[in-house]
Order: C-alpha cells, then sequence, then structure tokens
C-alpha cells in the first residue's frame, strides 16, 4: 500500500467531470422499450401511474449506488464478486439470466430504432436498419478508447431531452398530474396491476447495476492516480462523494425523461382516447394527429438517440463481466479500454438479437479477435435460447 497523497484525485473533478458512470447509466436506463412502457402507462392510465417514479427514484439511487460502492472498492465488478463468494453454478445460473433478458431487450431496442427510423422518412428494409444500428454500436465499442467512448456516450445523454422537448409543446393540466402524485390512484384490476409492475422493472433493472460497477472499475483502471479503495482508503471519501452526487444526478434525470414521456402521452394519447400502444414508435406515430409534427419528429428522434444510448450499455454490461471478470471460470484476460474491451462479447449478444429479432431464433455470436487499441481481446460471447421478440413493451420488459 502506498503513502496517501495529499489530495485524492476524486476531489479533484470539476463539477461536470463528477458527472459520469451514474449518468450515463440512468440516461441508458430510458432505452426505446422502456419508453415504450412508459408511454403505454401514460396512455392507458392517464396520470394514474406518475405516482410509481416518486418510489423508483430512491429505489435506484440506492441500489446504483450500492453498485458503484462495489465496483469504486473492490476494483472488480458484481460477477466477479459473486464468484469469490457463492458456488460457480449459482453465478452461471445469474448471468445467464442476465444475458438472456439483455439479449431479448437489444433485439427490441434495435428494433424500435429500425421502426422510427421508418417514421421519420428513411426508406429502407427493418433488417437494414437494425443491422446497421447494431453495426455502429459494436464499431464504436471496438475501435474507440475508453475515455473517447465514455465521452461519447455522456454526449449521448442529450438526446433524452427530446422528451422534455415534447412535454413542452403539449397542453398539460398541471393541476391534475399535481394532485396524481398527492392522492395515487390505485386499483387492484389485473391491467393496472401488470403495469405497476412493467414500470418497475423498466426502471429498475439488473444490467444496470452490472454496468455501473463495470464503469467505476474501468475509471480506476485508466487512471494512474486511482486504485480500488481496499487498497488506497484515504481516497474513500471523495470517491464516495463523487458516486453520490453522481448517481443521485443519474437517477434523477431518468425519471425526470421517464415522468415526462409518461405525462405527455396522458396529456394527448389517453385525453384523446388511444389507450393502446405496443412499441414507442406507435406512440410517437399516435402523437402527429393530436400533438402535432413537432411532437412527433423529437419522440421519434428520442427513440434512435436513447438507443444508441442502450444498445451499447446492454450489449456490454454482462460481457464484461462473463470475460473479463472469469465468472465462467474463463482466464482472466487484461481490460485496458472499459467499454471497448467487452465489445466481442458484445458482437455475440448482438448477433443473437439480431436472430431472435428476425425469425425467433436463438443466435450463437463468437468473436476472437477484438482488437482494440492494438491490443487483442479475447471475447467469449453470449448464446441465447430461441425466443422470439415482440413487439409487445410489456412482455419485453417483464424479462428485465
Amino acid at each position: 500500500m502506498s503513502d496517501p497523497p495529499a489530495e485524492s484525485p476524486d476531489a479533484r473533478c470539476s463539477p461536470l467531470a463528477v458527472l459520469g458512470p451514474g449518468l450515463v447509466t440512468g440516461a441508458s436506463d430510458d432505452d426505446p422499450s422502456g419508453i415504450a412502457t412508459y408511454a403505454q402507462a401514460g396512455a392507458l392510465f392517464g396520470f394514474g401511474l406518475t405516482w410509481t417514479l416518486l418510489l423508483t427514484y430512491p429505489l435506484m439511487s440506492a441500489v446504483q449506488t450500492i453498485s458503484a460502492r462495489i465496483g469504486r472498492t473492490t476494483g472488480l465488478g458484481i460477477a466477479a464478486n459473486l464468484r469469490r463468494r457463492y458456488p460457480g453454478p449459482l453465478v452461471h445460473g445469474l448471468i445467464a439470466l442476465v444475458i438472456t433478458a439483455n439479449v431479448i431487450n437489444l433485439g427490441a431496442d434495435l428494433g424500435a430504432m429500425a421502426e422510427a427510423t421508418t417514421l421519420l422518412g428513411v426508406t429502407m428494409p427493418r433488417w437494414v436498419a437494425v443491422a446497421f444500428f447494431a453495426v455502429v454500436c459494436l464499431g464504436a465499442q471496438i475501435f474507440c478508447t475508453y475515455a473517447r467512448y465514455v465521452a461519447v456516450l455522456k454526449w449521448l445523454t442529450l438526446s433524452l431531452l427530446f422528451y422534455l422537448a415534447a412535454l413542452a409543446a403539449v397542453e398539460v393540466d398541471w393541476g391534475a398530474l399535481a394532485r396524481s402524485f398527492v392522492l395515487p390512484h390505485m386499483e387492484l384490476s389485473r391491467s393496472f396491476l401488470t403495469m405497476v409492475v412493467g414500470v418497475l422493472g423498466t426502471t429498475i433493472s439488473p444490467y444496470l447495476f452490472f454496468w455501473q460497477a463495470t464503469l467505476e472499475v474501468e475509471q480506476t483502471r485508466e487512471d494512474p492516480e486511482l486504485e480500488p479503495l481496499r487498497r488506497a482508503p484515504w481516497e474513500a471519501a471523495s470517491a464516495l462523494g463523487r458516486i453520490k452526487v453522481d448517481t443521485l444526478v443519474g437517477m434523477a434525470f431518468s425519471n425526470l425523461v421517464a415522468l415526462a414521456i409518461m405525462v405527455t402521452t396522458a396529456a394527448t394519447l389517453h385525453a384523446g382516447g388511444i389507450t393502446k400502444i405496443d412499441t414507442a414508435a406507435q406512440a410517437a406515430e399516435a402523437l402527429r394527429p393530436i400533438a402535432g409534427q413537432f411532437a412527433f419528429v423529437v419522440f421519434a428522434a428520442g427513440i434512435i438517440g436513447t438507443g444508441f444510448l442502450s444498445v451499447p450499455v446492454l450489449a456490454s454490461s454482462a460481457a464484461y463481466d462473463s470475460r473479463a471478470e472469469g465468472a465462467f471460470g474463463a482466464r482472466r484476460a487484461s481490460v485496458t479500454v472499459g467499454v471497448g474491451g467487452a465489445a466481442g462479447g458484445s458482437a455475440g449478444a448482438t448477433a443473437a438479437a439480431l436472430g431472435a429479432l428476425g425469425n425467433g431464433a436463438g443466435a450463437l455470436g463468437v468473436t476472437q479477435a477484438g482488437a482494440v487499441g492494438g491490443r487483442c481481446q479475447p471475447c467469449i460471447a453470449a448464446t441465447a435460447p430461441a425466443i422470439p421478440v415482440t413487439s409487445t413493451a410489456a412482455a419485453t420488459n417483464a424479462t428485465r
């Protein structure tokens, strides 16, 4: 253990530099299938489910803070820590569940991005659009360094502002919205309870736990002045303070955008008698005659922007842990570029998603040379069972 420095590197972060893993994680939670769920909730129940977001914020903040602290303290992700303390078969089963859910969600998100592209007037076969988005996301992970890629992800979080713009373009009964928080709507119907579970499952997702812990690990490895807190306890105060601020802001941003989507569809679709929405693209299309062209365009554009943010997160979160941290008994490889280091596993997950989206058949993706920054990164990809992907967001988010 080296002598403590005069000032921890975490304490020297500028206000904007403090926002990193927590902000990206929170923003990536509002992926296209999540947008569909929030749109469904607003269209079906109006303002009746907005109160659920008051519950999800503290829950998200707590569990993501714990995940980030695990990564920053141990220098290892969640899977590696589980592997050290629990039997291998149990860990293998848990990781397999996360990978399976991620693959299904990847297919739904890529499909939603392709559908939104068509709505915006770009004419091409759906499978071509899906393949294009998958290749772009994968290429960025392979060829970008960690620092550059994280910077790209931070900029992509701005795509969520499209939904705040859509909210600003519609007329909202703010009094009714306020009452929905003070006097929550409750009913014991099957549709209501299913939607509550869908919102909670969409907002608090396992892949986010893995992802934020992984980003903390990579951030520590990338900075030569940082060490895991178990080896540098003097960094704990500033590091944990940074994690707290980053996570609270990131989860607040995530829930604010979710609320904007729910309120927008409640004030337009629900008020106009449109209560059945299956995808985010359908919600965007339904907005056009009611809320106008501007609301339609920004809502559809937001689907593509959030997809570019969430697809790499979904593909890389479990891939990193299952490959680089030896969760499946593989020899540990040196990971030097964070998200890019998981690109090989991401390729397998993306290939499986494409197979699931195209014909419902599972796919096996294996790549052997994810060359990043001149370093060979042997990667073990994920396999997926033959599970068809439908356009129904509720079915998608039930797996998350």
